[in-house]
């Protein structure tokens, strides 16, 4: 059967296809621009793949800090939308002034703001997903989000390349004025894609404020540490989470850090990296409606097993083709992976709390980024190679397979137990009923 989106959901997912943009340029261009202002400051190579990996690892921290607190207030009642505005807020006009700086460090100072605002952002759309579905259509929904994000955030990424191929090819404008326009038309993009979610949205799950809502946000938030840690299939989840997203989110932010230091053509990187949006876009969709007949678990375990084995092919890259096949790899798993990750997770989380819930999911998500980023830029270091550095995240995804089997585990023993009770119940009624008709036959007699 066609699925079909309500409108709430498909203005829902106009917010992915906004920020994906950001995203896309994160992964491409801003990074091929930082390589620019490093390489005239005199740093080298391995450093500037390092140094852009600390910032990176910068800006996950800072998340990973205010994500619950923020997640946490986002719960209470007529919040949600508040601190959604001002994390894009803070995001988009970050990348906009991003366009103007020419320090090195300036503009990672600049890129930790930003990167921060736009991951902030992602904490309470996440848990918009409560408000917008039910339970049925979230894992269509969720793919749908990442799908036309992928696919959405392609017209401006062709526009911006369109401008720095005037610059690195043609020369007929200079690189500060080429970063400055493809800087603002994506915020402007991001912007615009925001509108229709911020003027329907209507937070239906949340809490009431019950006193001052910092206060009350706080203890809601240790009560939620307390629930996870009594809850083995969403610890598990999490734990599981924070080690297999780890290698996704790494490759998303250091792709194109990593094919530059290489040596390779860095218009070759930027269309093959825009090529694994287009893969990306059928993929998700595709994986999503299967869903439908599949378990959205085993396709989550299906993902990080493909994973693991893209990273070990990294370690063996040299030459730009096969960088294109690395590229349509990642399209075919990447979408589908974030977009079953988000809905499984929204699935087994009390509704009127995700906000909270999420905060914490960003923890273990952009958390792991972290510690994804600091892994390839230490051991790049050490070693000096960064084969050697992208190859030691194949480690991550074996982690995070093992404690997603034990999540899977402990969920199918909570619904075994849950389904006692009911079986107790059902017999016990049964029983009654034959009682009742028994009696009834010995009136009739």
């Amino acid at each position: 059967m066609k699925f079909k989106m309500t409108p709430t959901e498909r203005k829902w997912v106009w917010y992915d296809v906004g920020n994906s943009a950001f995203t896309l340029l994160v992964s491409t261009l801003m990074s091929i621009y930082f390589n620019e202002l490093a390489t005239n400051a005199g740093i080298s190579s391995d450093n500037y793949l390092a140094y852009w990996g600390y910032a990176t690892s910068v800006s996950t921290a800072v998340v990973a800090v205010l994500g619950p607190t923020l997640g946490t207030l986002s719960d209470l009642r007529g919040v949600r939308k508040i601190i959604f505005s001002a994390a894009l807020l803070a995001g988009a006009v970050g990348c906009v002034v991003l366009g103007f700086l020419q320090h090195w460090l300036w503009f990672l100072v600049l890129f930790v703001i930003a990167k921060s605002g736009y991951s902030l952002s992602l904490v309470v759309y996440d848990s918009m997903l409560c408000d917008v579905t039910t339970d049925e259509r979230m894992d269509e929904v969720s793919s749908r989000g990442y799908a036309w994000g992928y696919i959405g955030s392609c017209l401006p990424f062709v526009l911006c390349i369109g401008v720095y191929i005037l610059y690195a090819m043609f020369e007929l404008i200079s690189m500060p004025l080429s970063m400055i326009l493809v800087f603002a038309l994506t915020a402007v993009w991001w912007l615009g894609c925001s509108v229709p979610l911020l003027r329907s949205y209507r937070q239906s799950h949340y809490v009431e404020h019950g006193g001052h809502p910092v206060r009350t946000g706080l203890k809601n938030l240790g009560g939620v540490f307390k629930e996870v840690g009594k809850n083995k299939q969403i610890l598990f989840f999490l734990l599981a989470f924070f080690f297999f997203i780890d290698g996704v989110y790494t490759i998303i932010d250091m792709a194109t850090a990593y094919g530059t230091s290489l040596g390779l053509n860095t218009v070759s990187l930027v269309i093959a990296l825009l090529v694994t949006q287009i893969v990306a876009f059928p993929a998700a969709i595709l994986l999503g409606m299967l869903s439908r007949k599949v378990r959205p678990q085993y396709l989550i375990i299906a993902c990080i097993v493909a994973y693991f084995f893209i990273t070990v092919y990294a370690i063996f890259l040299q030459k730009e083709y096969q960088f294109w096949i690395l590229a349509v790899a990642v399209g075919l798993f990447q979408g589908t992976i974030q977009a079953m990750s988000r809905s499984y997770y929204a699935k087994i989380i009390p509704k009127k709390k995700s906000g909270e819930y999420f905060g914490i999911y960003d923890i273990f998500g952009k958390g792991a980024a972290f510690m994804g980023t600091l892994l390839v830029s230490g051991v790049t270091q050490i070693f000096n190679n960064q084969s050697i550095g992208v190859g030691a995240l194949s480690v991550m995804f074996l982690i995070g397979l093992a404690f997603f089997i034990a999540a899977v585990r402990a969920g199918n023993k909570q619904e075994a137990a849950q389904a006692l009770p009911a079986q107790g119940e059902s017999a016990e009624n049964c029983a009654q009923d034959g009682q009742a008709a028994e009696s009834a036959d010995e009136g009739e007699k």
